[in-house]
């Protein structure tokens, strides 16, 4: 009994020590909590969804889950060849251009009107607290911080570790002139020792002005939050970015449900959506999107382009890598034609090019 009381303690003191260093970031506390406090999302201590949202659906166990995503086998869960990708000099671009750049997964870069945004970065090839524990496919570390200009405006969607990524967010620091993020999500930034004059923290169904006559909203995701065993102290969203002549729906990650149909009605349509679309489970079901709700949502958004992201640089659940794109490329064939936004990484999008054409790039990669 002493040995397994030692065993105990040891394992709950290095998890304790392992837990407290800066990339797990913290829990809101004094101003940002009572904020947190007074939300209308933040009830019995923690941010809900707008509908009931259980962690798994189809009678699925957490343990059963758990085990089969550790040690079950899957086919081509991770492509055996480089994901091709493209080489843009993003610090060159002209700042008249309204374009966006893809890194893979949920990453990318928007240059709108002359105004720089970058959404949920990771460069460290990791998307994971633990090092080496999920790494990123071949061929899709191409970008790095390094390579970034200066940004005006970092959006992040949530706090887990595939969108907020420590090692990214600590080199990009100096060119970061202002963050926003949903509620509770600051605090990390100002653990990161980020100045708390240039961090915004919203909550769903806000919106702010920014540079060049734009205005961004922040709208519900289904989704939820957490870097450590609490869950659900900061929130989740989306952002729709309005400028003069343009609108975009910039997803983060999150279910379906009925508020896509509501903001495409409030809104008025998009002349883009970005979606996550990968990673997806039968017991995640409620919390991410399956690739024919990926369709359906980009109309219920009255979205006049489709981008779907979410992909093909992690490996989150077991679905053959590149069955995401492929799916959701098949099924749009059988429908109404969407047009898809379907880069390789790196490739430049011109927003206001509506004609773009884009190849299936993960056709013959193994």
């Amino acid at each position: 009994m002493t040995t397994l009381v030692s065993v105990v303690l040891l394992l709950g003191s290095t998890t304790f020590f392992y837990m407290s260093q800066p990339k797990f970031g913290k829990l809101p506390k004094g101003e940002r909590l009572t904020q947190i406090q007074q939300s209308p999302n933040y009830k019995d201590g923690e941010f809900r969804n707008l509908s009931h949202t259980p962690s798994l659906t189809g009678g699925q166990s957490m343990v059963k889950t758990f085990y089969n995503f550790l040690f079950k086998k899957a086919p081509r869960t991770r492509p055996m060849d480089e994901i091709p990708s493209v080489k843009t000099d993003l610090k060159a671009l002209p700042s008249d251009e309204n374009i966006l750049v893809w890194f893979g997964h949920s990453s990318y870069y928007m240059q709108v009107d002359g105004i720089r945004f970058l959404i949920d970065p990771v460069f460290s090839g990791n998307a994971s607290p633990i090092p080496n524990t999920n790494k990123s496919f071949k061929g899709t570390d191409v970008y790095s911080a390094d390579n970034m200009p200066e940004i005006d405006y970092l959006l992040i969607s949530h706090d887990h570790y595939d969108h907020l990524d420590y090692p990214t967010i600590k080199k990009l620091k100096p060119k970061i002139k202002h963050v926003i993020c949903g509620l509770g999500v600051g605090a990390h930034f100002e653990r990161w020792k980020f100045d708390p004059t240039i961090i915004t923290e919203k909550d769903w169904n806000e919106s702010m002005p920014l540079s060049g006559n734009m205005t961004l909203y922040t709208v519900p995701a289904r989704h939820f939050s957490g870097r450590s065993f609490k869950r659900n102290k900061s929130l989740w969203l989306a952002y729709i970015l309005r400028t003069e002549k343009q609108q975009l729906f910039l997803g983060g990650d999150g279910g379906y449900d009925t508020h896509f149909a509501e903001i495409g009605e409030k809104f008025g349509g998009f002349d883009l959506a970005i979606l996550e679309n990968g990673q997806y489970n039968q017991a995640w079901h409620a919390i991410h999107l399956m690739p024919e709700e990926g369709l359906q949502v980009a109309k219920e958004l009255k979205a006049k382009r489709l981008f779907p992201v979410h992909s093909s640089k992690f490996k989150l659940a077991h679905h053959p890598w590149d069955e995401p794109l492929r799916r959701i490329t098949e099924l749009n064939e059988e429908g109404d034609q969407l047009p898809l936004v379907t880069p390789k990484i790196g490739e430049v999008v011109y927003l206001n090019d509506t004609t773009q054409v884009f190849s299936k790039w993960w056709e013959g990669v193994r």
